[in-house]
Order: C-alpha cells, then structure tokens, then sequence
C-alpha cells in the first residue's frame, strides 16, 4: 500500500526556504562564519585597526623624545602583586651604572622604588582622531613621568621609547594600506571595467599598459620611483606621494579580474534587459554589474591589504619610503639593519613581529572570503 503525503507537509524545509530567499551577501556570509581560521584573523585585523585609531591613546610617552642616558634600555618586566598578594600592577624603577672598562651603561631595576601603574592617567598632549584635543593615555605611573621610569618594549639607541613608537607605527603603515588600497580599487573598476565593457582600440590599450606595468620587477620600480622623490619633502608628502606610488603600481591584477567579469556578464540577459529598459550605462556597471561579483572584490581587496603594507615595510626599511621623522614599520625596522645593534639590543626585532601577525592575518582572511566569494558552490 503507498504511503501518502499529508497535504499540509511542506515539500522545502524552512531552512531551504531561507536559503533560496538569501542575498548573495548574505550567503557569503553564512558560509564564512564556517571558515573558523578566517573568523579569527578577522578579528585580529579589526584589533590592529583599533590600535591604529588610538594609537596616542596606547602610546605612553612621547614618540619623539630623546635621552642619551636611556639608550638601549631592555624590556621591562611588569610585577603584577603587590608583596601583600594585593593585584597592584608597578615596575621597577631602574638604575644606571656605567662599566668603566667598556663605558656603556647597564641598567638594573630598584626593587625598592616601585613605581605603580595608573589607568588613564595624564600624559604628552594629542588630538583624537586628529580633532579633539586630549591628554589622557591607557597607563601612567602613581609618581614621575613615564619617559623616566616606564619602558615596556626598551628603548632605541637614541632613548626613545620602542612601544609608544611602535603604536604610531602600526597607523602609519595600516593607514598607507587602506589609502592605497582604495585608490587601487577605484583606478581596478574603472579601467578594467571601460577595458570590458567597451573592448575594441580602448581594451587593447589598457591591456597594453598593463602588460608592461606587470612586466617590470617591481621591487627595482618601487626603488626608482620612490627614490625620484626629493630630498626636501615634508613628511606629509612623502607619505602621499609613497600611497600614490604603491597605488598606481597594484591596481592591474584587480583590473584584470574586473575586465573579465564584464565580459562575461555584458551578455546575460539581466544586461540586456537593463539596457532594453533604457538604462545608462554608469547605472548598468554600478547597480547590476559591480554587486554581482562584490564579493570576489572584497576578497580581492583583502588580499591586496598586505601586499601595500609590505610595499611602505620595504621601501621604508631600505631607506627609500618614509623618512624619519616619519614613523611607521619599515622606519622602525631600519635601527635593525646594523648587527651590531641587535647584539646590543636584540628587542628592536620585536617591531617585525606586528608586521608578520598581520600580513598572516590578512592573508588568512583572504582565503576565507575567496571560498565564502561563491556560496553556491
């Protein structure tokens, strides 16, 4: 005897019905929250995010300032109780002496000059999100200036604390990276989408030019370009100029990508039908061509983060970026080039590992997007 269906038995689950009725974004999504690794990374790049906005705020003294008599201080240790078993957090305050055979200053801590730690204690002057005006910074100390008694990551050869510069570091290098990649982005659409959509004498043109843009090893470019910069430039135009550089270099693959999306959907029949409906041409690209595959452009663009960071880190480190007293990771890096100086003071190397946590983050979460990009497959 066959079994029959009840009538009101749905044939398509609610979770199916669900699914037929998502957005493409919100497939991606679904489907990324899986990709555990890329969940993770993401946080990680929204941490260092966060830093970059408050870099001030994290720093504890002043980047710029100097003192021969703290050359070199290593790392200091943070003693979390009190002898009471109290949860006091405090350094020790330290204590120079110079070897009279070799002349260079050892540093050893005070046990007895304790030198608490106070939360959101006042310090150097700053201006929040370049606007407001505050003084107010993560962690102080009960008594004394920070600059005399508190080193968290050392010092470098000229005195000047090693985290406070790493903070304004990380939003100088991150910041490039964005700024970089966006220009990347909109000169990616807009050529490789003029090369697709229009083809003929137009697509064969921008071709060209990407074809030799590739053709060149780019480190050599980099190098050229950036060394073509004047010498008596502010600080501010170097970084300009350094985005702008990084930027007119990277946007050939994404316009590659770009190109042959359009000239795969110039021929639906969403296409035809916006155009039959009398629909511009700006409105065709941007409304039903570009969110089409916006998806594979967010990952695109995640991907590309890291290879700008990489570029300032390069061209900085080499002496051909940013210039001090400009501050980012490839400038803090530079004080690691001589051996003799990381046989003095072997910290300094800690600056690099920022840069490796990030660009693995970056790249992690690339993959993530990339294989959440197509949900139906």
């Amino acid at each position: 005897m066959s079994s029959l269906v009840h009538p009101e038995t749905p044939f398509v689950s609610a979770a199916e019905d669900r699914i037929a009725a998502a957005t493409q974004l919100e497939l991606t999504w679904w489907r990324f929250r899986k990709h555990r690794l890329a969940v993770v990374s993401g946080i990680v790049v929204i941490l260092f995010y966060l830093i970059a906005i408050f870099a001030d705020f994290l720093a504890v003294t002043p980047p710029h300032s100097t003192d021969a008599a703290r050359s070199y201080i290593p790392p200091q240790a943070v003693h979390w109780f009190d002898q009471d078993g109290s949860f006091k957090p405090h350094v020790y305050a330290l204590k120079g002496s110079r070897d009279l055979r070799t002349f260079k200053l050892h540093y050893a801590p005070d046990p007895t000059d304790r030198r608490y730690l106070v939360w959101f204690a006042e310090g150097y002057d700053y201006r929040l999100f370049g606007i407001f005006e505050a003084k107010r910074h993560i962690i102080g100390l009960d008594r004394g200036i920070p600059e005399d008694a508190l080193f968290l990551l050392g010092t470098d050869q000229l005195g000047r604390d090693v985290w406070s510069r790493l903070m304004l570091a990380t939003r100088t290098s991150l910041t490039i990276g964005l700024v970089g990649v966006a220009l990347s982005l909109f000169l990616g659409i807009l050529l490789g989408g003029i090369s697709g959509l229009y083809g003929g004498a137009i697509d064969t043109l921008i071709q060209r030019v990407i074809e030799i843009l590739r053709s060149i090893p780019t480190i050599p470019l980099w190098m050229g370009l950036a060394a073509a910069l004047p010498n008596n430039w502010s600080v501010t135009q170097v970084y300009i100029a350094i985005t702008v550089i990084i930027s007119l270099i990277g946007w050939t693959e994404l316009a590659r990508v770009v190109r042959g999306r359009f000239l795969a959907l110039r021929e639906e029949d969403f296409i035809t039908a916006a155009e039959l409906a009398g629909a511009s041409q700006l409105r065709i690209i941007f409304r039903h061509m570009v969110p089409s595959f916006l998806s594979h452009i967010i990952a695109a663009v995640s991907l590309a983060l890291p290879a700008m960071i990489i570029s300032e880190t390069t061209l900085s480190f080499l002496g051909l970026g940013l210039r001090p007293p400009a501050i980012s990771w490839g400038v803090l890096l530079q004080d690691a080039q001589n051996l003799q100086a990381i046989a003095i003071a072997p910290w300094l190397l800690l600056v690099a590992v920022p840069v490796v946590i990030v660009i693995l983050a970056f790249n992690f979460l690339g993959d993530g997007l990339r294989d959440a990009a197509d949900p139906y497959g």
